[in-house]
């Protein structure tokens, strides 16, 4: 059971979802955070984001399988990870370079989509040398982000309770990749500590 469980998890909060996850809710649990589009339009956003960020690289994970570059889709190996990781890097890229476009889009968007985009970059180039838990990368990413955002939108209701949920969650993903044996300690930690950071970086480069 414990095993389903933390399956489960590792499975719905995936890398490749997280980003879809955290649009949907900045754009619609905080919807403050952004001037445009209008709150109507905003499927325009999550299109984009869902396509660049899942649809593509999944389907270039799957084409790299089919032609024998990967032997598995789940990519336990590290060794099986740096293409797909690549291959995620360009379509995210060109998604960050979509949404930058400040007389149609909140700058924000963009800000958040190179972050992922410098994310997926790190873990490319860490696991070509070491294996880092992307998952743990991902949630740090999201629990910084969204950390962020409530705070500068306590006045939108239940922001400080969304910001405990997405620590909850992150926990339990981090749970479950330790539970799976997915990940050591030490990758689980830094993968945490890389999402964080670049968060954390970025706010600071565009505040100052």
């Amino acid at each position: 059971m414990k095993k389903h469980f933390a399956t489960l998890l590792s499975g719905v909060f995936h890398p490749l979802l997280v980003p879809t996850y955290l649009f949907a809710l900045v754009c619609y649990a905080l919807p403050g955070a952004l001037v445009r589009p209008a709150l109507p339009d905003r499927w325009v956003i999550m299109a984009v984001v869902a396509v660049f960020t899942f649809g593509l690289p999944t389907l270039g994970t799957f084409a790299l399988y089919r032609a024998g570059l990967v032997s598995s889709l789940l990519l336990q190996e590290r060794q099986q990870r740096a293409w797909p990781l690549l291959l995620a890097t360009i379509s995210f890229g060109a998604a960050a370079r979509l949404l930058y476009r400040p007389a149609v889009f909140d700058p924000l968007l963009g800000q958040m989509m190179l972050g992922m985009t410098l994310a997926v970059l790190l873990a490319f180039v860490v696991t070509l040398r070491w294996k880092i838990s992307a998952h743990a990368m991902g949630m740090g990413g999201a629990l910084g982000l969204l950390t962020l955002l409530g705070l500068q939108q306590l006045a939108a209701p239940g922001a400080l309770f969304l910001i405990g949920v997405v620590l909850v969650v992150a926990a339990a993903v981090l749970w479950a990749r330790l539970a799976l044996r997915a990940h050591t300690k030490a990758q689980v930690v830094a993968g945490v500590g890389a999402g964080l950071g670049i968060v954390f970086s970025l706010a600071a480069y565009w505040r100052g």
